[in-house]
C-alpha cells in the first residue's frame, strides 16, 4: 500500500493499539501487524475501521488525499 494511515490515524485519536485491538476483537500483535503491514487486513476490518475513524477506505489506504470526499463535496 502507498501510505497506508492506520497508525497516523489512531495516534491523531491518542488510541493505543491495545484498545483498537479489544474493539476489532484481534489480539494485539495482530493489530501491530497490521500497521506495519506484515499481513494484509481482512476486508471487513479495514470497512470497520474506515468507518470507526469517519474516513473513506481511499483515505485509509493512501489512494486519496482527501479524508471523506462526501463531506467535502
Amino acid at each position: 500500500m502507498k501510505n497506508f494511515r492506520l497508525k497516523e490515524l489512531r495516534l491523531k485519536n491518542n488510541i493505543q493499539q491495545k484498545e483498537l485491538a479489544e474493539l476489532f476483537d484481534i489480539l494485539p500483535r495482530t493489530f501491530r501487524k497490521w500497521e506495519t503491514q506484515e499481513i494484509d487486513i481482512p476486508s471487513s476490518k479495514l470497512i470497520a475501521l474506515a468507518q470507526y475513524f469517519n474516513v473513506s477506505l481511499d483515505y485509509l489506504v493512501g489512494i486519496d488525499d482527501v479524508p471523506n470526499r462526501k463531506n467535502n463535496q
